[in-house]
């Protein structure tokens, strides 16, 4: 099962893992939407890797890190968590809401589309 957790509650998913284990944000979207919307790194790492390119590049993720899976809403970042969680990933939580409750709860200049 995949944590859900809203992106009003991310600090205390990071907070919540293991001291030293340099947490990673993973946006599965596509180029055109990052340059439409994207988050500021704070207290993780971020990585973008659209989900049709994962499989490919799963290699790239280190397995040892948290890894919490976003997108526009929360559905593809959901099914690349699953894929994850079936490659070796542990520490994995799918952020419920994507971008656009980024946006909502947690920072308004985010733009919503």
């Amino acid at each position: 099962m995949i944590e859900q957790v809203r992106p009003a509650d991310l600090a205390a998913w990071l907070q919540a893992q293991p001291a030293g284990s340099a947490p990673v944000v993973l946006d599965v979207r596509e180029p055109w939407e990052l340059q439409t919307a994207s988050v500021k790194a704070e207290g993780f790492e971020l990585v973008a890797i659209p989900m049709n390119e994962i499989p490919a590049r799963v290699a790239e993720l280190d397995p040892q890190r948290p890894v919490a899976c976003l997108c526009h809403h929360g559905a593809r970042s959901q099914r690349v968590a699953v894929f994850l969680a079936g490659n070796g990933f542990e520490r994995l939580a799918n952020i419920a809401g994507g971008i656009d409750a980024w946006s909502a709860e947690r920072d308004a200049g985010v733009p919503r589309y």
